[in-house]
Parts: structure tokens; sequence; C-alpha cells
């Protein structure tokens, strides 16, 4: 863990509330529960006696305001934001562009990369340490993080057959990703469930559906890549997580998923396409009967 100085902590608090002033509106953006939930601007003050939690996350590469294509920062988002749907926590969410930090934000942090998360003049640095922190020092954290080892093992390096499909572009990455998400379909299948342990969220599927979505978005993209409408298990399972606000408010539009992979593959992203609107594929292709 990084404890922040009084000094600096000053200095953090002003970043945040500094960034929704003209001067820094290109920069970054703070979103608020409140503000999702009652369409209301607040001054970022606790709620009573509920902590507020700060969460810091990469903003989108093209405009550098809304929300950024980082699988762990939406997971992380979505953590918290099931917890301040309990009202056990208040959640800011400040946004970063990372390719042109703020210099509070280089002040404060250096060369870190969000996600990072602040609780109570704590900053909380490393991927690990934060899961620890929401689930031992968090208000209701603990009953995210669900003990699963066959769901731990079944979610594990579902990512790097997406990343080894659009490298290689091949037809063995294609069936290697394609028999993970089998895998999965039939544990939903099996279990009989609306997630994955069970009927309540957990922190696996806060793991797990950002991957799905970027399998959905980036896949058909550049592989034209697309999850089988006979995994009908798994539709199931996308269907129910798109009803979620935690899900749909965390979510990156299609066009930064997109240009996520365009940057690792050192491909530029054209011009009218940074001009689009923002587009979120939250549809499925199979009917289903509640």
């Amino acid at each position: 863990f990084c404890e922040l100085t009084k000094g600096k902590c000053l200095v953090a608090a002003t970043f945040v509330l500094r960034l929704v002033s003209a001067n820094f509106i290109h920069t970054s953006r703070v979103f608020k529960m409140s503000e999702v939930e009652n369409n209301q601007e607040t001054n970022g003050t606790s709620n009573g006696d509920v902590p507020e939690i700060e969460l810091i996350i990469k903003a989108s590469t093209i405009d550098g305001r809304r929300k950024g294509a980082c699988l762990f920062c939406q997971e992380y988002f979505m953590d918290l934001y099931l917890l301040a749907e309990l009202k056990t926590i208040s959640l800011k969410v400040t946004t970063v562009d990372m390719q042109k930090p703020p210099p509070d934000f280089r002040t404060n942090f250096e060369a870190t990369h969000p996600p990072i998360l602040i609780d109570n003049g704590l900053a909380i640095l490393e991927n690990d340490k934060i899961e620890r922190h929401i689930m031992k020092n968090i208000p209701g954290g603990y009953n995210l993080f669900v003990q699963d080892k066959e769901v731990a093992t079944l979610i594990e390096n579902l990512y790097v057959k997406l990343k080894l499909m659009l490298v290689k572009k091949d037809e063995a990455k294609n069936n290697a990703l394609l028999s993970h998400l089998r895998k999965i379909n039939d544990h939903l299948a099996n279990r009989n469930t609306r997630f994955l342990t069970g009927d309540t969220m957990c922190c696996f599927d806060c793991e797990l559906m950002p991957r799905l979505q970027h399998i959905r978005v980036a896949g058909k993209y550049f592989v034209d890549f697309e999850i089988p409408t006979h995994f009908t298990a798994l539709w199931r399972y996308m269907y129910h997580m798109y009803q979620l606000d935690a899900f749909t408010q965390s979510c990156p539009a299609d066009q930064d998923i997109i240009n996520h992979y365009k940057l690792q593959q050192m491909l530029k992203m054209k011009k009218h396409e940074e001009l689009e609107t923002p587009t979120f594929t939250t549809s499925i292709p199979i009917d289903i009967t509640e």
C-alpha cells in the first residue's frame, strides 16, 4: 500500500474537484454514483457516515474524457458500483487521460497507471492490493469475493486466448478461444444459475463480463469472430449482465475497445472513427425467455 501524506491528500482532493472545471474538462471527468441515481450534481462529500471511495480509471484513448477500455478498471468499477448500490459506500470515479496526464496526477502518482483506489487518503496502486483492500477494508466488500476454485480456474486465461487470436489471426487460436467459451457455457448450463456462482453477482462476474465484451467487440472487428448462438447459457448470462447498471455504467464504448487493440497493434485510428458517436453493443442474437 502507498499512503499519501496529508499535504498530498489535499492536492489529490483538489485535483479531483478541479477536474469538473472548464480548465480540466477536456482532460478528465468525474462520475458520481449520486449523479447516476439522481442526475444531480453533488459536492463529492460522503453521505452521512458512509465512506467515500474514489476509483481513478483510464480515460478513453479517443477523446481523453469518457471511460477507457481498461479491463481492470471496469472490473473494480463494477465491484464498487455494486457496493454503492447497496449504500455501503459513496463512489466517485475519475477518468484520467494517460496520454496527457494532468500535472497533479503526475505529482501524486508519478508513473503509476490506473486503476488506483483511494480510501480515506490511502492510495492503493496495484491490482492485487486493490482487490484485497476491497475485500478486507471496504464495507460489504467481503461478500463480493466468493471462494470458488472451479469458477476461478474456469475463467482464468480467457483474456490471453483473446489476445493470441487477435495477434495470430489463425484458426487454431480461434478454436482455442471457442473451446474456452464452450466450457463457460457448459458450466452455466449445468449450474442453471443467473450468474457464475449463483443468483447473486460476485467478483468473478465483474472479472468475466468485461472480457466477454472485449471478445464480442474486438473479436468481431479484427477477425470476424462471433460467440456461437448455440451457446445459449452463455448468451443468457450476458443478457442478464446487460440489464445491470453495474455493467452498463462501467462499460466502455465499442470504439474505445477497438482502439485499445489498435494501439497494441500499432495501428492508427481513422479520422472518421474518432468522430463517431460512441456505440455500445448490448443486444444479443437469440431470444431469451425469462
